[in-house]
Parts: structure tokens; C-alpha cells; sequence
């Protein structure tokens, strides 16, 4: 209350008690696998396909990964976090002989500057003959100022001499008044050399001593290298690069623990069933969904046989996936899909759906809502020459109680996605979590309800806040009802949210504990469609 000093009409703003939830994102992807450039310490957003050409090279004829992004983003994606897996050498292995280690590329400039690429690979060899299309290429060249011994540019060129960045006045001091230590300096702003030793990430580089020297001639960063490419199911080394077991130190996919929220994960061509089975895991510990590809060479005879199958080592080529408590959490397609690979004159070439499947997941979301099953005749993949098998409808038949999503062909729609079934959607288990569309509604109200309940953390614990989350939680829960998220005219038929002494305990309240029930009734997809048609008796003349 402000104080009153003259009689007459004061006004005062007052913060509304209304605490709004807003949706969070549903589509935003996650893809890992083996590249040849780009970080291997974070996992990196890309906005576009051409942010990932610059980030992470573009196409590999060794590796998935950059053409699922490619076909992703082809399919209506918008946002990807990318996971660059990599060997080190620190990593053990059972294969003989061990696969070949990255490494990251290095050079002494000027007598006292020691650089390194921003991530490992022949990316960043200045003195490469020959190399291919990623490639860039650093040189890096260094001018002092003579006035002053401790200044100096630092210009970073690529393999035909084109300027990358320039940094002007950098100092050799570290309590530099101007600001411009070159360590920090190099370090916050390059996105291709940093002072980082990455053998020792952890440790700040050591301050810069002795004399700066101008460099005569480019001074080129060598000693790069991209280590044995990683290919999922094969040696067994993708998956231990991939990490999903909590690691000491997070790298693989462990990397996405530290970004805000990723909703669908892909690891293009990882069949591997134990795998599989370890992702489902993560997915649901951060309320995510996994897009799960087929085995290439499985047939339709063996999957109609044994349902959704992985690999299992080389002796076991095709083991069925065991169902777990976390197989509502993703999704299995079938078959592989035949597109035109650029790397090889558009050549027709198979590859996994994942990519194409998580753009049109992207799409569905943007055009209808996250509660709309994507499949359909509007879901038809993009950049496909057609599918590695034609299924009929009676191998549909099969395949479908048995959760497996179809890609089909159709003549008047193209090839589409055929099936909106989670892994847990086999018939005979009749699971609530059977369809996609609930799975990822679900997830979506969960991830929104944690954000944007955190408000109220240590507030006190009676019906005041009962009354302002029972406001808050059914505003945003009306909101998904006007759109059409939930079945019911009404909203008392659509959801209910109960906050309050009944759930609330004194019990409860003493451990700080409030409790709030959401309830929703779900949209199922109209999977089957049945027209009856019957002859009408005809009408006796009079």
C-alpha cells in the first residue's frame, strides 16, 4: 500500500494471482550417431538443414545420421539437437583390433599461443591434400603490434585462404584492462580454436607467457583425426560410444541431460534389442519419445511372425523386443524407405524411417496438435522414391495388433505412414498407453504441469494455494479442451483437476507435501473404419 498523502482516488497495480502454464514445445528432436565434425562434449541445436551442413559436415556415405537430419527437417522438422558420437581412446572395448581414436587437431603459433580445433577430426588439418567435402581447414596466422609487446591479431583461414574469423587487440596479460586476454577472448567467441586442452577439459589453460612472435607464413593446425566411424548394431563400439548407461563422466546421449527438453529421440539404424530396450528407459526419465527402426534386412515373414524385432549379434540376427514397462514410450516402423542419395548421383538407396517419421511427427504437431495420431493419408513421406517393401493389407493385418507401424504405398496418396500404435500396443495386452497420439499427449501435459507448477514450491501449504493451482492447472487444461485435445462436450467430460482438502491430508501437508490430481479423457484414433452397406427390399406397387 503506498502511503496516502491527499484525499481522492488512488490507483494501485496489483500482480494477478493467476500463475498461466504455458505448453511446452512437443516436436523438438534429438538425433545421435557418428559424424565426422562438430562437438562431442555437448549435444547442439540446429535450426535447419544447412546448420547442420556447417556444424557438422553435412552427408557421410559412413554414417545415417546427417541423412535422417536431412530428412527430418525435409519433413516438416523445425528443431534438432544433435549428439556427435566419437571414439576415444579412453573408452574399452572387446573388439579386435580396437577401433582407432579421434583426434583433435593442434598448433603452435608466435612462440607462445598453443590452439586447438574446437572438436576432434581431420576437419580442421591445414595441411590436408585432398581431402574431402567437410574438410576445412585452419591456418592460423599472427600479427603483433610493435608498440606494445603484449597485443596482437589473430586471423584464422580456411584451406584456400579465405578469412573464417578475425580477432584484433588481444593481449597476452591476463588482468588485461581493456578485457581482451586472448584466452578469453579466443575461448568465448571462436567457434573453431580454443585454448582448451581437450585432454584436460576441466583445467583452465595456463596463462600466456614468454615473448609473441608475428608468424612469417600461416601456421596450419595438424594432427586431426576422425577415428573409426561408429555404425549402430554392427561391432558392439556405436554402443558404448552411445553410452545409455549413466556414465561417470556424461558423454553419448548422456549429453541431452543437460538441455531444457527434447521430445523425440532418433538413433538412426540402432536395432540393436538391449539397446533399444535401455533408450525406452531414458525416454521415459525425460519425458520423451523414441522413434525405433526396424532391422534392414528383417523380412515381413519373420516380423509377422515374431512382432517388433531388433538384432542381437551376429548369431542372432533378428531377436523379437521384449516388451517392458517403458515400451509406451516409443514407436516401431517398418519397412526401411527407398530415397535418392546426393552423395551418389541420387542413386535410389535404403535408408531407416526415423528421420522421415520424426519430421512428419513435427508436421502433425504444427498443422493438428500433438493429440493427432501422425498417419494417415495426410502423413506421406517426403524425398522417397518408394519403400523397400509393399506391404498388403492382409501382411498389414498381421502386423498391426502386434504394434507394428506400416509404411505404405498407396496410388493415390503416395507413401504414407500406416499405423499409430507404441510399442506397448500390442492387442492381446490392451494398454492404455496403446496409441501415440495418448503417449505424447500425456507427455505433453506432464512436461507443461512440471513447468509451470514451480511456482509453487515452498508457498504455504493450505486452501489458498489449493484454490490459485485448481484456477492455474484448469485454465491450461480448458485451453487443450477448446481445442479439441480431449474427448466430451463438456469439460467436466474432457478433465478434472482436484486440489484440495480430500487430497490433501493433514498428514500430507505436515511431510509438505500438496497433491494434485489431473484427470483426462483421451482422444483415440478412428484406426478401423467399418461401412456396413445393405440391399433395400423393393417397394411393392400398389
Amino acid at each position: 500500500m503506498p502511503t496516502l498523502t491527499h484525499p481522492g482516488v488512488h490507483i494501485e497495480e496489483l500482480p494477478s494471482a493467476v500463475h498461466t502454464i504455458t505448453g511446452v514445445a512437443t516436436s523438438i528432436a534429438a538425433f545421435v550417431g557418428w559424424a565426422p565434425m562438430g562437438s562431442v562434449t555437448e549435444a547442439t541445436l540446429v535450426q535447419s538443414w544447412s546448420d547442420f551442413q556447417n556444424q557438422f559436415g553435412g552427408l557421410n556415405s559412413q554414417s545415417k545420421l546427417g541423412y535422417a537430419v536431412n530428412q527430418f527437417f525435409g519433413n516438416g522438422g523445425q528443431q534438432a539437437y544433435i549428439v556427435r558420437l566419437a571414439w576415444d581412446a579412453s573408452f574399452a572395448t572387446n573388439s579386435n583390433p580396437k577401433p582407432a581414436a579421434a583426434a583433435t587437431a593442434t598448433a603452435s603459433v608466435g612462440g607462445v599461443l598453443t590452439l586447438y580445433a574446437t572438436s576432434p577430426g581431420q576437419w580442421a588439418n591445414g595441411n590436408a591434400t585432398n581431402p574431402p567435402a567437410w574438410v576445412i581447414g585452419l591456418n592460423i596466422t599472427v600479427t603483433t603490434i610493435p608498440s606494445d609487446s603484449t597485443r596482437f591479431a589473430l586471423n584464422i583461414r580456411d584451406l584456400n585462404g579465405n578469412t573464417l574469423e578475425s580477432f584484433a587487440n588481444l593481449s597476452t596479460d591476463p588482468n588485461d584492462p581493456q578485457g581482451r586476454y586472448a584466452v578469453t577472448v579466443i575461448d568465448n567467441d571462436s567457434k573453431y580454436v580454443t585454448f582448451i586442452n581437450p585432454a584436460t577439459p576441466n583445467q583452465p589453460p595456463a596463462p600466456l607467457g614468454g615473448t609473441l612472435a608475428s608468424t612469417s607464413t600461416p601456421v596450419p593446425l595438424t594432427g586431426g583425426a576422425d577415428g573409426t566411424p561408429l555404425t549402430p548394431a554392427t561391432d558392439g563400439n556405436f554402443e558404448i560410444a552411445l553410452g545409455v548407461s549413466p556414465p561417470a563422466t556424461a558423454y553419448g546421449v548422456h549429453l541431452l541431460d543437460r538441455v531444457g527438453i527434447f521430445n523425440l529421440l532418433c538413433v538412426p539404424g540402432e536395432t540393436d534389442s538391449v539397446t533399444i530396450q535401455a533408450l525406452q528407459v531414458y525416454c521415459a526419465t525425460k519425458r520423451a519419445f523414441y522413434i525405433v527402426d526396424c532391422p534392414q534386412n528383417v523380412t515381413t515373414a519373420a516380423v509377422v511372425t515374431s512382432g517388433p524385432v531388433g538384432t542381437s549379434g551376429s548369431a542372432n540376427p533378428t531377436a523379437p523386443l521384449a516388451h517392458t514397462a517403458y515400451s509406451s514410450y516409443s514407436a516401431y516402423y517398418y519397412p526401411w524407405v527407398l530415397a535418392p542419395d546426393p552423395l551418389f548421383g541420387n542413386s535410389p538407396t535404403l535408408f531407416p524411417p526415423c528421420g522421415f517419421v520424426a519430421g512428419l511427427y513435427a508436421a502433425t504437431d504444427a498443422s493438428r496438435g500433438v493429440w493427432k495420431a501422425p498417419a494417415g493419408i495426410d502423413a506421406a513421406l517426403s524425398g522417397v522414391l518408394g519403400l523397400q517393401v509393399t506391404l498388403t493389407d492382409a501382411e498389414n493385418g498381421s502386423l498391426n495388433p502386434q504394434a507394428v507401424n506400416c509404411l505404405r504405398q498407396f496410388k493415390d496418396s503416395g507413401d504414407i505412414v500406416w499405423g499409430a500404435r507404441t510399442l506397448d500396443g500390442n492387442d492381446p495386452r490392451d494398454s492404455q498407453w496403446k496409441y501415440i497420439p495418448i503417449r505424447r499427449l500425456a507427455i505433453y501435459i506432464e512436461s507443461s504441469l512440471y513447468d509451470g507448477t514451480q511456482w509453487v514450491v515452498f508457498e504455504p501449504n493450505d486452501e489458498r494455494l489449493w484454490s490459485q493451482i485448481r484456477l492455474s492447472v484448469g485454465s491450461f487444461m480448458q485451453g487443450l479442451f477448446l481445442q479439441g485435445a480431449f474427448q466430451g462436450t463438456t469439460p467436466q467430460q474432457a478433465y478434472f483437476v482436484q486440489c484440495d482438502a480430500e487430497n490433501n491430508p493433514q498428514p500430507s501437508i505436515d511431510q509438505g507435501i500438496v497433491n494434485i490430481l489431473v484427470g483426462f479423457a483421451p482422444l483415440y484414433p478412428a484406426e478401423f473404419v467399418v461401412i456396413q452397406i445393405q440391399q433395400m427390399a423393393g417397394q411393392a406397387q400398389s
